[in-house]
């Protein structure tokens, strides 16, 4: 048997990135039927509704096998994150910077950001493991879900900028990213920056329910997943063109 050679290693991390940049479609499927699925999502729950309306929308025969069913898919969307975050990594490692410390610090952004999805997820699911409680601690954990899925916003903003950061700096002839897509990334910061403050209102835009936090902030998410891999595909698939001449 030859060994295999450089270009051959080359392919084969071509492979397995694409592999990982497949699960990008499963991950939107994910997220399109927790959000479908929980009835919190569909017509935001309002914070100002009382202890006893908390209690009643868990303890609803309807609604409780949703919020429980709705939690268990929610709990692989957090998971499902991390596969484009390392795509990411890897593609940041291919631009022209005497450091890699900009790859380490999203890195360190991938352990932050999924386990803010994964901590309100466990609060949503523990309020309705028990909705016979008594509504004020039913309201609590609904509380700790809300402000932990939309205020916590820091480690999605600073990849964002960290990414933006990256690319701006890859003086190559023919970067990994083109510039837009560090413009793209600053934007989406930007519109994740007053979800940060949805703990001060409970009414207007700024509340978990407003345009702001939860509209604007959910399709922002959304939107940089897509048009993260579709750039990552691009370049996923230029490398492997790349590599493939080099292995002939």
């Amino acid at each position: 048997m030859e060994p295999v050679g450089e270009g051959g290693e080359e392919l084969r991390r071509a492979d397995g990135e694409l592999i990982l940049l497949w699960t990008l479609p499963v991950l939107g499927v994910i997220w399109l039927s927790a959000f479908l699925l929980f009835p919190g999502f569909v017509q935001p729950m309002s914070p100002t509704m009382s202890a006893e309306e908390v209690a009643a929308f868990y303890r609803d025969p309807e609604n409780l096998p949703r919020i429980r069913y709705s939690m268990i898919v929610f709990n692989w969307f957090a998971v499902g994150l991390i596969p484009i975050l390392a795509l990411i990594v890897l593609q940041m490692r291919r631009m022209a910077h005497r450091t890699p410390i900009f790859s380490y610090a999203i890195i360190a952004c991938a352990a932050g950001g999924p386990t803010t999805f994964l901590m309100a997820n466990l609060f949503w699911l523990t309020a309705a493991f028990r909705p016979e409680r008594d509504p004020a601690q039913t309201m609590m954990f609904n509380d700790l879900a809300w402000v932990t899925f939309s205020s916590q916003v820091g480690f999605l903003i600073a990849q964002s900028v960290i990414l933006a950061l990256a690319i701006y700096l890859d003086r190559q002839e023919r970067p990994v990213f083109h510039p837009w897509v560090a413009h793209f990334n600053l934007v989406v910061a930007a519109l994740l920056v007053p979800a940060a403050f949805v703990g001060l209102a409970l009414e207007g835009p700024f509340a978990w329910d407003g345009l702001l936090t939860f509209w604007v902030r959910n399709i922002a998410i959304g939107v940089w997943i897509v048009v993260m891999g579709v750039v990552l595909g691009q370049a996923i698939t230029r490398q492997r063109a790349e590599d493939e001449a080099l292995a002939a």
